[in-house]
């Protein structure tokens, strides 16, 4: 790597990051000359890649027009423009929006407003969340205790909340169910872990179980066993509470269907939603709670209004670029695209990775995902990996190509597990595709090499 210049920057990353000076589509050019292809959208953001025409025009005329409007003062004809399309396309599942600026105020949004609804109707003793283990809703404290990521979580683990926030077991099938049961009795034992822990805090103080639909960076794209959302959402729902779903990262369009759980979710619509990433492409900072029309017949038969908010939500130039997103993943059909390349990767990964003649085949435990979005975990105890190591998060930036890498997903305790994520544009060529497959491939195989196998 070409040798840093000084920055004044506290970055996330214990190295200094290249910087980036251009993008085109999935490419993106560094100051130093070297041009990548962005494997993963950031972190599963950008659906359209960079530089895409509409998206671009329509800021520009926003620009010319209204910049900017308080959200208690004033609205703008993107904001309602986009909440309507929202509402419009999720066939009646959802029935009003709440912006945000990005995931983390999202679900932040979620467990203020969850709050508010039982406020409203007259139920004000219900304070409890559940969520699961091995999972991620946010960096905000109050996200940080909903979800339960052991790395992200130790920190600040003296000053959460631990007396609102329970836990329950990942649905994580390969790693968690029993050789001896059945993917049903699977499910069912989730099921009753839930049912007791609502039970244990009692029934009516719990106001919801909130789920990623494909948990992300934690696990590493990891989707629930089927009839698994089914069962859950008809135990939130037996005693009162609401279902609630964290689509920040495989929502709007990422897993092939506009909501994860429309194809991977057992069609189980929730009570609340929050999305994000793919919602602004990366073309602005901007999040979204989606609300049923039973949370919004709660508020508006209360208060009417959301008691909860900051200074640039519905900002007008994000809902104008989130709009023109939208409209684009509509008008240039990219959903059946996103399935179509989906399985291209597929069957590239599983023969660059698994096959007989595969060099990464003894270390790969697996490979995951749907769409635009997948995972790769590795297993690092076998014998033949005693002297190996795979580097950490940057290693296929070396060959051109940027992706996620994570560990710590294996077990609940967060010590064990590494795994890395694709997440191309949805409008990758099927080219594009390729040339991620074959540089993955290349650079887990020289990492491979370099360790002597």
């Amino acid at each position: 790597m070409a040798h840093a210049r000084p920055t004044s920057i506290l970055h996330r990353t214990p190295w200094q990051p290249p910087v980036a000076v251009a993008a085109e589509g999935l490419y993106i050019d560094l100051e130093d000359g070297r041009r990548l292809i962005d494997g993963i959208g950031g972190a599963a953001v950008t659906c359209l890649g960079a530089n895409h025409p509409k998206v671009i025009q329509a800021i520009k005329d926003q620009l010319d027009t209204l910049t900017y409007v308080y959200n208690m003062q004033l609205s703008s004809e993107p904001a309602e423009k986009l909440a309507k399309l929202l509402v419009d396309t999720s066939d009646g599942a959802f029935e009003l929006v709440a912006f945000a600026s990005g995931g983390s105020e999202a679900v932040e949004a979620v467990i203020k407003l969850a709050r508010q609804y039982y406020v409203e109707i007259g139920q004000p003793q219900r304070s409890n969340f559940i969520a699961r283990q091995l999972s991620f809703h946010g960096n905000t404290l109050s996200t940080l205790s909903l979800a339960y990521h052991p790395a992200r979580r130790a920190p600040y683990a003296d000053i959460m909340d631990k007396d609102h926030f329970h836990h329950v077991s990942p649905a994580y099938a390969k790693r968690f169910q029993r050789d001896d049961e059945t993917e049903e009795q699977y499910v069912e034992r989730l099921r009753q872990e839930l049912e007791d822990k609502f039970l244990e805090l009692g029934p009516d103080t719990v106001i919801g179980f909130v789920a990623e639909t494909v948990v992300g960076a934690t696990t590493g794209v990891v989707g629930a066993p089927r009839g698994y959302f089914a069962a859950m959402k008809s135990v939130c729902h037996k005693y009162g509470a609401l279902f609630i779903l964290d689509e920040v990262m495989s929502g709007m369009g990422r897993m092939g269907s506009l909501h994860a759980w429309q194809s991977v979710g057992d069609g189980a619509a929730p009570d609340l939603q929050a999305v994000a990433k793919g919602l602004g492409g990366g073309y602005a900072s901007i999040g979204a709670v989606l609300m049923s029309p039973k949370v919004s017949k709660g508020i508006r038969g209360g208060s009417g209004l959301l008691k909860h908010g900051h200074t640039y939500q519905a900002h007008p130039l994000a809902c104008v670029a989130s709009l023109a997103v939208q409209e684009t993943i509509i008008e240039e059909g990219l959903l059946p695209r996103v399935v179509e390349n989906g399985e291209l990767l597929s069957k590239l990964l599983h023969d660059g990775l698994l096959s007989d003649q595969a060099l990464a085949k003894p270390f790969c435990f697996d490979i995951r995902g749907r769409g635009a979005f997948w995972g790769i975990e590795f297993d690092f105890e076998v014998p033949e990996a005693a002297n190996m190591n795979f580097g950490g998060q940057t290693f296929a930036m070396l060959n051109g190509l940027v992706v996620i890498g994570m560990n710590g997903g294996a077990n609940v305790e967060g010590t064990k597990g590494d795994h890395l994520m694709l997440g191309p544009a949805y409008n990758a060529t099927p080219e594009e595709i390729r040339q991620i497959a074959t540089v993955f491939v290349q650079s887990v195989e020289e990492v491979l090499k370099e360790s002597g196998v």
